[in-house]
């Protein structure tokens, strides 16, 4: 056997996919559901209504005057209601950030895949021409 006859390796290449296209695709009904409530929760707008519908409560809570429950409407209601929406945005925003990222390194190695095989396939050719040539 020659010496370029043993440089020739086969193997089975990977194909890059879209990771976030396929995560999509996989869902299921509950998780779609899931993610459709979490997206209108996790809005601005959402913790707009709730800081509102907290407030109604906030005059009894002074009338009362009792500490115990003004500290519990503010920890209870208050920041319970309203930081749960404005969490979630910032949350969506990274999770929005990470998936153009993971596009673009997507991009990136589809782009380097489709170099590679171009390089391989030059390399295979030189390796038949010298394999000729021994001949």
């Amino acid at each position: 056997m020659s010496e370029p006859t043993k440089l020739r390796q086969t193997y089975e290449r990977h194909k890059p996919a879209n990771a976030n296209v396929r995560h999509r695709q996989n869902m299921g009904v509950l998780n779609r559901i899931g993610l459709k409530i979490t997206n209108l929760v996790g809005t601005m707008i959402c913790a707009i209504i709730f800081a509102c519908l907290s407030l109604v409560s906030l005059p009894a809570a002074i009338h009362s005057h009792n500490l115990i429950t003004i500290v519990s409407w503010i920890a209870q209601t208050f920041l319970q209601l309203v930081l749960l929406p404005i969490i979630m945005v910032g949350q969506n925003i990274q999770s929005q950030h990470s998936a153009v990222v993971a596009d673009e390194q997507f991009k990136t190695t589809q782009t380097t895949y489709k170099d590679m095989e171009r390089l391989i396939a030059i390399s295979e050719r030189q390796l038949a021409l010298l394999e000729k040539t021994e001949r």
